[in-house]
């Protein structure tokens, strides 16, 4: 479709395919009468963008009831929910990051055009990839997927505060299904209409969407070269400074607070007493930073650059866009954070984590992924080893469980 890229990769990359589907939803015995009078009398509104009546039947076909798991997801946000330590620890640790330099390897080709092409370095792609589906993984589990014309109708129909995004994502996705790019039964992604491997929601893919490796569709889904491409083709067209980083950890000094969220150029943060923690001085000291202290007083503060506000392009979250440059940096193999940051007391950090989670498979407790996340499969093997061994089993991993299994 865009032939200037297609000589990058006809014989760079192909493309991944992905198994999971989301099926339509399939016909309930008893259909929610509101929801489907609002499919119905939607369509005049579809209708004025240009989607076709058979489009607009296609893309419908078997939705009977709202997809209720949407609007639970919709109430639970980890950007913003979570501690900063603990939003860091589940996306930048050293899992996402050998799964991260396994792909640099796997995909170097694809990467290295990209790279070449639009200025975005392969670690920034890689980071974005994985906070967004987890290097793909995502894309295999069901339960994650949703059926995006129905999950973006289940938020027009019933949630009044996302109604007006959802109705205008609701016709860009009809758009995309009606361009050809995707059929009905892959145009799956999250509770609010993510899609594919670097989770576009369908405003954004109509602006960025690259058919990469030549095959006529746009296709985030299932091929990799596509995905990348996209975001590479997002972050340079909102302004990606190529070469540059997008910010420094830094030591604050006293009574840094009142300085947070201003702007000054990396020379002035010098001279008031702001240091990187590994010694090194600041590559550009007349580049402009703003101050961020995400954890509060006494925890890393971060001087970010233009590149920092590009990543929130794509996610308006800071945390978001922290991992994002942290990752990448750990993927580069510049090294992880020099400073802790001040966690509660008893709380471990990401080393800690996974120390206790290789444990707790070594004994036989545990038998998922050692990736310092705990879920449900964590939880149970630590309730486990707590009943075992006279402790109450309240399923939390602290400083006291993990001295209790050194022993």
């Amino acid at each position: 479709m865009i032939k200037t890229y297609t000589t990058f990769f006809r014989r760079a990359s192909t493309a991944l395919m992905i198994s999971a589907t989301v099926l339509l939803a399939a016909p309930s015995a008893r259909a929610d009468a509101g929801f489907q009078t609002w499919i119905n009398s939607f369509y005049a509104t579809a209708a004025k963008s240009g989607i076709t009546k058979a489009t607009y039947q296609k893309a419908f076909s078997g939705v009977k009831t709202p997809d209720s798991t949407v609007l639970e997801k919709a109430n639970y946000q980890p950007e913003f929910k979570h501690k900063i330590w603990e939003y860091i620890d589940s996306r930048v640790n050293p899992y996402t990051r050998r799964i991260g330099q396994e792909m640099s390897a796997k995909h170097d080709r694809t990467l290295t055009a990209l790279e070449r092409h639009f200025g975005v370095d392969r670690t920034i792609l890689l980071a974005i990839w994985s906070m967004e589906s987890n290097y793909g993984a995502v894309l295999e589990k069901d339960d994650r997927l949703h059926y995006v014309p129905r999950a973006l109708a289940t938020l027009a129909y019933a949630d009044p505060k996302r109604a007006k995004f959802a109705k205008t994502q609701l016709i860009a996705a009809l758009k995309i299904l009606q361009s050809g790019d995707i059929t009905p039964r892959e145009l799956n992604g999250s509770w609010a209409g993510a899609m594919g491997h670097t989770q576009f929601i369908p405003t954004s893919y109509l602006l960025y969407a690259i058919d990469a490796d030549g095959n006529g569709n746009r296709d985030i889904w299932n091929s990799i070269p596509d995905a990348l491409a996209t975001a590479a083709n997002l972050l340079k067209k909102n302004g990606w400074q190529s070469g540059q980083t997008w910010g420094y950890e830094v030591t604050p000094p006293k009574g840094a607070n009142q300085y947070a969220g201003q702007t000054k150029t990396l020379a002035q943060w010098q001279a008031l007493g702001f240091a990187r923690p590994n010694g090194k001085g600041f590559r550009n000291t007349g580049q402009r930073a703003e101050l961020k202290l995400p954890g509060g007083a006494g925890s890393p503060g971060f001087l970010m650059t233009k590149n920092f506000f590009v990543l929130k392009r794509y996610n308006a979250s800071d945390s978001y866009a922290l991992g994002v440059g942290l990752l990448a940096d750990e993927i580069a193999g510049y090294g992880g954070m020099h400073q802790p940051w001040s966690r509660p007391d008893g709380s471990l950090d990401i080393k800690q984590k996974f120390e206790l989670q290789s444990r707790l498979k070594e004994m036989g407790y545990y038998d998922g992924e050692v990736d310092g996340n705990f879920g449900s499969g964590s939880k149970a093997a630590i309730q486990a080893f707590q009943n075992r061994n006279g402790l109450t089993p309240d399923g939390q991993p602290t400083q006291h469980l993990l001295k209790a299994l050194q022993n």
